[in-house]
């Protein structure tokens, strides 16, 4: 039995309503990736207020990597409603916000005595991280790195990098931010390596910034807007080997990539390496909004009392969700799922790339997985990465959502497919989500072949 049902046209009647009071109610900027209005969801399936239902492969961009509405968080929820809803860390200390604190302690890399601060989303706890770096370091300056995404606040958009639609009209950003290329194997100078990827820091050191004045480079092990790129094995141990030979702190962005996502607790842990700190939000929560900065004790002690935190930080309900997320990854064996998932996937997605020139690159970590798309004309020279298919990309994306598999797209260059399905679905639905993607793949490519044969 399929677990897609389509009834209606895509989007049905009572969503093309919803979406007339949506525009005339709520502004263009808050964008939406997909015209449907979702009126429930359960593990990886969606249903929308037409009565359709989906599989998803977006988990509200990496928010859900246990599911929606597991049963652990909920029965969680519904516990500590009975106890408080509200209270403030701040001003009456709960022991939920101390618990948390103490899991991310031991989860995260490093045997070093930690400590964890709480904060309310991934922007905040990226944002946060450099205050508590300056603070720490006495120095003002920080290097990220292009294809980056860590925000949308003023500091954390000024650490983005893409600029469309996220920088663009926002000027002007955040002072003593330098930014260097990321390493990007697949559009890469041939022979690139993780030594030549990380000299471009040294190279910063002497073009735009002195090392003594860089308080933190921050980078996401895996990149995520930038479109799930995964640098070479050595890189962050080189590049962490850089920092600590200036005095200079090494943040990890694990929002995206951390809970499970890369099938360990943090993609870290794939490249040997100890972040001094390291932000967290997205799948910590199971659907609730928190967020966290775990890092060395004596770094995040740098702060003074009361410069950190905020109303709404390590709220009882999040902490509480918090905590049935970590039993859950422990408990589900997630870490393995994440893996076998990602097997499958790239199995699946190494076949389409050699059927269909489109594919450019098929890469990831665990059950990170993305595709980048090319416009491959017969003639193109196979060692070089093509031109950017961005047109193909939202093409595939709308077949794949008007037959009932929600997904979403990302990159620089608006061309890769990425997955971020929930851990917990079922091999039946992930087999049922991937034909539907090959379809569109085939359907897609064979509709671009003769574009590509007049180029030749």
């Amino acid at each position: 039995m399929t677990t897609i049902q389509i009834r209606t046209e895509i989007p049905g009647p009572k969503s093309r309503a919803l979406m007339a009071r949506r525009e005339a109610a709520i502004p263009r900027g808050p964008a939406n990736a997909i015209p449907i209005f979702m009126a429930s969801a359960e593990g990886a399936t969606l249903e929308d207020v037409d009565g359709n239902r989906y599989l998803d492969f977006a988990g509200g961009i990496g928010c859900l990597n246990i599911g929606h509405r597991n049963p652990r968080v909920i029965a969680a929820l519904k516990a500590q409603l009975e106890k408080h809803l509200h209270l403030c860390f701040a001003v009456t200390p709960y022991e939920s916000y101390v618990a948390v604190a103490e899991k991310l302690n031991a989860l995260t890399p490093g045997k070093f005595p930690k400590k964890t601060a709480l904060f309310n989303t991934g922007a905040e706890a990226v944002e946060n991280s450099i205050k508590i770096a300056r603070a720490f370091t006495k120095r003002p300056a920080v290097i990220c790195f292009e294809d980056a995404f860590h925000g949308r606040t003023l500091l954390t958009m000024t650490l983005t990098s893409k600029t469309h639609p996220y920088k663009a009209g926002f000027e002007p950003f955040a002072s003593d931010v330098y930014r260097i290329p990321f390493a990007y194997p697949y559009r890469a100078e041939k022979g690139a390596t993780a030594e030549s990827f990380a000299h471009y820091l040294e190279d910063a050191f002497k073009r735009a910034v002195a090392p003594e004045s860089v308080a933190a480079v921050i980078a996401e092990p895996v990149l995520g807007e930038g479109g799930f790129i995964v640098p070479p094995r050595d890189y962050f141990a080189i590049l962490q080997k850089i920092c600590r030979k200036h005095g200079i702190l090494f943040i990890a962005d694990e929002v995206q990539s951390g809970f499970a996502r890369t099938g360990k607790w943090f993609a870290s842990e794939h490249f040997g390496i100890e972040p001094d700190l390291i932000t967290m939000a997205k799948s910590l929560g199971g659907g609730m909004p928190i967020a966290a900065v775990t890092g060395r004790a004596e770094i995040m002690d740098a702060p003074g009392v009361g410069s950190l935190g905020g109303t709404f930080c390590g709220h009882p309900l999040s902490c509480a969700a918090a905590l049935a997320v970590i039993e859950t990854i422990e408990k589900d064996n997630l870490l393995a799922r994440s893996t076998e998932l990602g097997q499958q996937f790239e199995s699946r997605a190494r076949a389409w790339q050699k059927k269909w020139p489109l594919i450019g690159e098929v890469r990831g970590l665990g059950g990170m997985c993305a595709m980048e798309l090319v416009r491959h004309a017969q003639t193109r020279d196979l060692a070089r990465p093509g031109e950017p298919a961005d047109t193909e990309t939202k093409q595939i994306h709308r077949y794949c959502y008007e037959r009932g598999l929600i997904l979403i797209t990302a990159g620089t260059f608006n061309n890769v497919i990425r997955l971020l399905v929930p851990l917990t679905v079922t091999d039946a639905q992930f087999t049922e989500g991937l034909a539907i993607l090959e379809s569109a793949l085939s359907h897609v490519a064979t509709a671009a072949r003769p574009a590509a044969l007049s180029h030749a």
